[in-house]
């Protein structure tokens, strides 16, 4: 499945990813636009689903993928047991006015209770 480019190559966009999705992680609720949503919750579903195997071989998958060791932390200890009954659906995207300056489709991505 093609990604969504985020109007950057794709070093930048690899990084825009890891780092909201450890701001999902830390904060469990973040406001970006639609499109980073839609992505992101494709890349911290997956990490979740690996965090649910609790094994240190997974750990370090997910240590490689994050580079933050309280977001990794957080996924392992709190989010994952949490989710260890689910088969996925572990985000919900909820949709928000459009952004006042440049019009941009404004989304809450957040983590399921």
């Amino acid at each position: 499945m093609a990604q969504r480019k985020l109007s950057r190559k794709s070093a930048p966009r690899k990084a825009l990813l890891t780092d909201l999705s450890i701001a999902l992680f830390k904060r469990e609720r973040i406001e970006t636009t639609e499109a980073k949503a839609k992505e992101t919750r494709s890349f911290a579903e997956k990490l979740i689903t690996k965090a649910k195997k609790g094994t240190q071989h997974a750990r370090r998958q997910v240590m490689g993928k994050l580079q933050d060791r309280e977001a990794v932390e957080v996924l392992f200890d709190e989010i994952a047991p949490r989710f260890d009954e689910r088969q996925g659906g572990y985000t919900r995207i909820l949709k928000l006015d459009s952004r006042r300056g440049d019009g941009a489709k404004m989304a809450i991505l957040e983590l399921v209770e």
